[in-house]
């Protein structure tokens, strides 16, 4: 693997969505033995230019960024029971396929846990109909766990992580 991205589409900065997925991605860089830090797209930053009439070259380089990446931690607080829209209007920038031969890894933060299968049914769906690959479970973080966010996130890679490893050898590389 060589880039490893977090796209973060809380619309607060310094949001604990915005740890979480850095702390995420950083754990996982480190599991698979990737020595770079991972880039950061914090859509809080971008949400303005996102939704401009004119392009623009920042959103441009985190679409490019996303679109090259070989794995990408996406990142959503749960809103209505779902991803937030800044995220949707991000991802929907994407062309068709922009992730195949990508590894996307769904994770939501929410405040009940009545709200768990948002990252299977909502989330997923969206990254696989970009390309992706997307290992199952997704994570599903209540706001506690992110009190102990190593903990869940180490039991979680070890279910992922060989996800990971198969879907490596079964596909070629498209990039």
């Amino acid at each position: 693997m060589s880039g490893i991205v977090a796209l973060v589409g809380n619309p607060r900065s310094g949001s604990k969505t915005l740890a979480g997925a850095v702390e995420a991605a950083e754990t996982l860089g480190r599991r698979l033995g990737h020595t770079d830090a991972p880039d950061l797209i914090d859509l809080s930053a971008l949400g303005p230019q996102l939704l401009a009439v004119l392009p623009s070259p920042a959103v441009e380089v985190a679409l490019e960024l996303v679109a090259g990446a070989d794995l990408v931690v996406v990142a959503s607080p749960t809103y209505k029971g779902t991803y937030t829209g800044l995220l949707k209007a991000f991802l929907d920038r994407l062309r068709p396929d922009a992730l195949a031969g990508t590894v996307a890894l769904p994770l939501l933060v929410m405040g009940d846990p009545r709200h768990a299968l948002a990252v299977e049914v909502h989330l997923r769906p969206l990254l696989v109909e970009l390309g992706a690959f997307v290992p199952t479970p997704g994570l599903a973080l209540v706001e506690s766990d992110l009190l102990r966010l190593a903990e869940v996130l180490d039991g979680w890679y070890d279910r992922v992580i060989p996800q990971l490893g198969a879907a490596a050898q079964a596909t070629p590389a498209t990039r």
